[in-house]
């Protein structure tokens, strides 16, 4: 008995700490911070550059790379980051450069990759028990062909949208038509005096069809779609209205 109460004594122990650490993990948020919330690699230019910036009080190592939006390390991408891996002291910047490298990529549409800073937290003297977690930044990375002229804000209105019953549901289907990928900041449905948001939407990519489940709605004849997105800059794009067709 004494040894099954020991056992149990030493598995809350190492429970507490856990926890502690998990406390403490909760509370380390990133740290740094990117100049921008996507980044934009015209195919004419060379490179492209972000800042990584560490507004804290503490000193971190950061690695830096590019990668699919599958997120995986095998899949070889013609995007090598410069420096890889730096440190970067309290209230510090540091300057990373894209550089591109001879590719394949389609010249018709963007090509979608994501770009990634790792923050690798030092070791404090004296701190025991502590979990330290390698927090990382991620965003989108645009691949965009020198032959595409047109800003993306000004296909918005080419952007295709209907009505359709998708496995027996109510469903507001996009087609996008554009070079362009579009991430939506909203996207609303109404009609007969209803109205469905929908949350969290899939970017739309290009040539692509998107389908967003209205949820039981049924707007009716006369409906009608509100969207807006973000743009190069990470701004917000103003409102667009448009009718929506019946597509069965």
């Amino acid at each position: 008995m004494f040894a099954s109460f020991k056992k149990t004594r030493a598995a809350r122990a190492v429970l507490l700490c856990a926890l502690t650490a998990l406390a403490y993990a909760s509370s380390s948020h990133a740290s740094l911070t990117l100049s921008t919330t996507r980044v934009i690699f015209d195919s004419d230019k060379r490179s492209v550059s972000l800042t990584v910036a560490n507004p804290s009080d503490k000193v971190f190592a950061v690695q830096s790379w590019v990668n699919t939006r599958a997120d995986d390390t095998t899949t070889v991408v013609p995007f090598l980051t410069s420096p890889l891996l730096f440190s970067i002291g309290p209230g510090k910047e540091q300057h990373v450069q894209i550089n591109g490298l001879p590719n394949t990529l389609p010249d018709d549409r963007e090509s979608l990759f994501y770009f990634n800073a790792q923050e690798i937290p030092q070791a404090e003297a004296g701190m025991t028990n502590v979990l330290n977690v390698a927090i990382r930044t991620r965003i989108k990375f645009f691949y965009r062909p020198a032959g595409l002229k047109q800003n993306p804000s000004e296909r918005l209105k080419d952007l295709q949208w209907s009505l359709r019953s998708v496995d027996g549901q109510p469903s507001l289907v996009l087609h996008n038509p554009t070079p362009f990928h579009y991430t939506f900041q909203r996207l609303e449905v109404s009609g007969g005096g209803r109205s469905k948001a929908i949350t969290e939407p899939t970017m739309a990519a290009p040539f692509s069809h998107e389908v967003y489940s209205l949820g039981g709605l049924k707007p009716g004849t006369a409906a009608q779609v509100s969207f807006t997105t973000i743009n190069d800059y990470g701004g917000i794009t103003p409102l667009v209205t448009m009718p929506l067709g019946q597509d069965r």
